[in-house]
C-alpha cells in the first residue's frame, strides 16, 4: 500500500467517514442563538453595548493578560498593535517566513517592510538562536535602534507566530530582542488556550493578537483582540480603534488619525457564548490530536505534530510532516484525501514567495522550506 493511501486508512481510523469533513468548522452547542436574540432585542448592536465589556473581561481573566481590546478581525488587532508599539514607515519588522499573509500585511499597512526569518522544526515558531546569529550579521544596535546594516532601515519589531497554536519558544526570543532594542509583539492568532511554562501565549510581549476567524477555536464570526498588561496602552488602544474620538456629549472631536477598528456588540454576545465552550474545545480537540499521533504512530516517514516540550498547545490546527522520501507524496496525499472527503492542506506558501513580499529582506530560510516542503493540515474541529 502507497503513502497516500496508508494515510488515508489512518486518518479514516481517527474519523470514520459519513459525508465531507472541513478542516475546521465552528461548533454552536451553547447559548450563542439566545444572546445574539437578545443582543438584537437591546438595539445594541454596533461598537458598544454590554457584550463587548463581558467578551474583553473574559478573554482577559482566560489568558491572565491585564486587558483585552476587542476588535474586527486579528489582522487589524496586530496592525493596530504594531502601529502603538511604535512600528512606522520604513521600519523593518522581523516575521517568521512560515505564517498566515496577515503577519506581513498587517506590518505592510503601516507601511513598514516585512523582514523575514526562519523557523524551528519542533515548535515551527521562528528559531532564536538563527534569529541571533542572523542579527549579528545583519544588524547593529546605535543610539538604542536597531539598524538594518545593509538596508540602513530601523528593525523596530519581531513578529513570532505560534503556529498551528504551538506555542514557540517566545521566552529566548524575548531575550534576543531585549540585546537588541526590539519590540516583541506576538501574533497569537491561532493560539488561544495555549500555554507555555504555565504562561498563556500572548503575554510575554508587550502586546498580542489574537483572533475570533469562523476557523478559529471560538469564533465571534469576525473578529479579533489585542492583549496586553500595560494599562495606558491597552487605553490607546482603544481610544485609536473607536476613531480616536475624545468623549463628549454631543460633539465629534477626534485627535489622532485612528481606525474604525471596535468589534461590534453582536459579534462579542457570540463570542461569549463561544466563551463557555472554550475548556470544552480544548479537551476535545486535544483528545482528536492523541488519536491522531496514534494513528499514525509508525507510518513510515509521516510523523505527527505535538506540542513542543513544557507546552500545553490548543492544537488549533492538527497536523503531520512528511521526512525523507515520503516528502515527495505530499501531492498524492492531498488528492487522495481530499477525494475522499477530508479536507487536508498544505501550510501557506512562504511569504517571500508571494510577489508583493518577494523583494523583502530574509535570512537563509531551510527549515521553513522544509516545513512548507512536507506539513499537511487534518481536519481539526472540535465537533469531530
Amino acid at each position: 500500500m502507497d503513502v497516500a493511501r496508508q494515510a488515508l486508512d489512518r486518518m479514516q481510523q481517527v474519523l470514520p467517514q459519513e459525508g465531507f469533513i472541513p478542516l475546521h468548522e465552528p461548533t454552536f452547542g451553547g447559548a450563542e442563538t439566545e444572546l445574539l436574540i437578545k443582543c438584537v432585542e437591546s438595539t445594541f448592536v454596533s461598537s458598544v453595548g454590554a457584550y463587548v465589556d463581558e467578551f474583553e473581561r473574559r478573554l482577559a481573566e482566560f489568558t491572565g493578560a491585564a486587558r483585552a481590546v476587542a476588535v474586527v478581525n486579528g489582522t487589524a488587532a496586530l496592525q493596530v498593535a504594531l502601529d502603538v508599539c511604535g512600528v512606522e514607515r520604513g521600519d523593518e519588522v522581523l516575521m517568521p517566513a512560515l505564517t498566515f499573509v496577515a503577519t506581513a500585511n498587517a506590518a505592510s499597512y503601516l507601511g513598514a517592510v516585512p523582514h523575514f526569518v526562519d523557523s524551528e522544526e519542533h515548535t515551527f515558531g521562528v528559531d532564536p538562536v538563527r534569529l541571533r546569529e542572523h542579527l549579528v550579521s545583519a544588524a547593529e544596535v546605535r543610539d538604542g535602534v536597531c539598524l538594518n546594516r545593509s538596508t540602513g532601515r530601523p528593525i523596530r519589531a519581531l513578529v513570532p507566530v505560534h503556529v498551528f497554536g504551538h506555542p514557540c519558544d517566545v521566552e529566548a526570543l524575548a531575550e534576543v530582542c531585549d540585546d537588541y532594542s526590539i519590540t516583541l509583539v506576538e501574533d497569537a492568532a491561532e493560539s488561544l488556550g495555549s500555554w507555555r511554562d504555565g504562561t498563556h501565549t500572548g503575554r510575554f510581549g508587550r502586546c498580542s493578537a489574537v483572533s475570533f476567524n469562523g476557523n478559529k477555536i471560538i469564533t465571534t464570526g469576525g473578529g479579533g483582540a489585542v492583549l496586553t498588561n500595560d494599562e495606558a496602552l491597552a487605553d490607546r488602544i482603544r481610544h485609536l480603534t473607536t476613531t480616536a474620538k475624545v468623549p463628549h456629549k454631543w460633539e465629534y472631536r477626534h485627535d489622532a488619525a485612528g481606525y474604525n477598528f471596535r468589534m461590534p456588540n453582536i459579534n462579542a454576545a457570540l463570542g461569549c457564548a463561544q466563551m463557555d465552550q472554550l475548556e470544552g474545545f480544548i479537551a476535545a480537540k486535544r483528545t482528536l490530536a492523541e488519536r491522531y499521533a496514534q494513528a499514525f504512530d509508525g507510518l513510515d516517514g509521516v510523523r505527527f505534530v505535538t506540542e513542543p516540550a513544557g507546552c500545553r498547545s490548543n492544537y488549533w490546527l492538527n497536523a503531520v510532516l512528511l521526512e525523507g522520501d515520503a516528502v515527495a507524496t505530499r501531492e498524492a496525499i492531498l488528492e487522495t484525501t481530499n477525494a475522499a472527503g477530508y479536507m487536508t492542506r498544505p501550510a501557506w506558501q512562504l511569504m517571500h514567495r508571494l510577489p508583493m513580499y518577494e523583494a523583502c529582506p530574509r535570512m537563509e530560510l531551510p527549515v521553513a522550506e522544509r516545513l512548507e516542503a512536507g506539513v499537511i493540515n487534518l481536519p481539526s474541529g472540535a465537533g469531530l
